[in-house]
C-alpha cells in the first residue's frame, strides 16, 4: 500500500519558514493565504489525533502548499503545482501527497495515505466551516456546534463554492461518518484559531 511503503518516511524537504514564503511568492490574496494557514493547522491537530506526531511537519506543509498553484493558475490547479514545488525543492512525496487532494476534480492522482486522505476530507469543508463562522456573533468556530454546521452543509445555496460531494467523499474515503468529520475539523479549526488570526492580523501590517 502507498502509506506502508514510505511508512514514517513522510519527511519534508522544505522548512516552514520556506514554505510560508513559498506560499506567498505565488498568492498574494490574504483570503487565500488564510486558507493554506487553516488547512496546516488542520492537518496538523489530525496528524497528532490520527497517531503520525512525529511526521506533524509534513502534515502541516503539505496542508499550507496544497493550492500552491489557485490563485495564478486556477485552469491549472494541481497540474502546474509539481513544477512550482520541483523548482522550490519540496520532495516527490509531498509533490504527490499536495497533488492528491484534487482527485477527481482536476487530477488523476488518487489520495492513498490516510494523510492524503484527510487532506481531500478538510479542504473542502475548512471553506465550509470558515463561511458559517464569519456569520455567527462571535465571527470564531470556538462556540460552533455540529448541529449548526449541519443546518449549513445541508443548504446548498450557503457557500456554494464549498462541494459538498467532495466532502461526503473524503468521509467516505476514510469511513468516517459526516458526523465524526465534522466534529473533528471543527475541534481542529479550534485549535488554530487564535494563531492563525495573529497571522493575518501580522500579514496585513506588512501589506500595508
Amino acid at each position: 500500500m502507498h502509506g506502508e511503503s514510505r511508512g514514517t518516511g513522510m519527511e519534508s524537504k522544505i522548512n516552514r519558514e520556506e514554505a510560508l514564503d513559498l506560499l506567498k511568492k505565488y498568492n498574494k490574496e490574504p483570503f487565500h493565504i488564510q486558507h493554506g494557514l487553516t488547512v496546516e493547522g488542520v492537518m496538523r491537530w489530525f496528524a497528532g489525533e490520527a497517531g503520525y506526531g512525529d511526521e506533524e511537519e509534513y502534515w502541516g506543509i503539505t496542508g499550507l502548499l496544497h493550492d500552491i498553484d489557485f490563485e495564478l493558475y486556477p485552469e491549472e490547479h494541481c497540474i502546474k503545482a509539481p513544477e512550482l514545488l520541483r523548482e522550490a525543492g519540496v520532495g516527490e512525496d509531498m509533490i504527490y501527497s499536495i497533488c492528491s487532494h484534487g482527485y477527481g476534480l482536476c487530477c488523476d492522482v488518487e489520495p492513498k495515505h490516510e494523510m492524503e486522505k484527510i487532506l481531500f476530507a478538510v479542504d473542502e469543508l475548512t471553506g465550509l466551516i470558515g463561511a458559517a463562522a464569519r456569520m455567527r456573533p462571535s465571527k470564531s468556530v470556538m462556540d460552533m456546534e455540529v448541529s449548526s454546521l449541519k443546518k449549513k452543509f445541508k443548504d446548498k445555496r450557503f457557500a456554494a463554492g464549498c462541494s459538498r460531494d467532495v466532502i461526503r467523499q473524503g468521509a467516505e474515503r476514510l469511513g468516517w461518518e459526516l458526523n465524526e468529520l465534522f466534529e473533528k475539523t471543527i475541534e481542529a479549526m479550534r485549535s488554530c484559531e487564535a494563531q492563525i488570526q495573529e497571522a493575518m492580523e501580522k500579514l496585513e501590517t506588512t501589506m500595508n
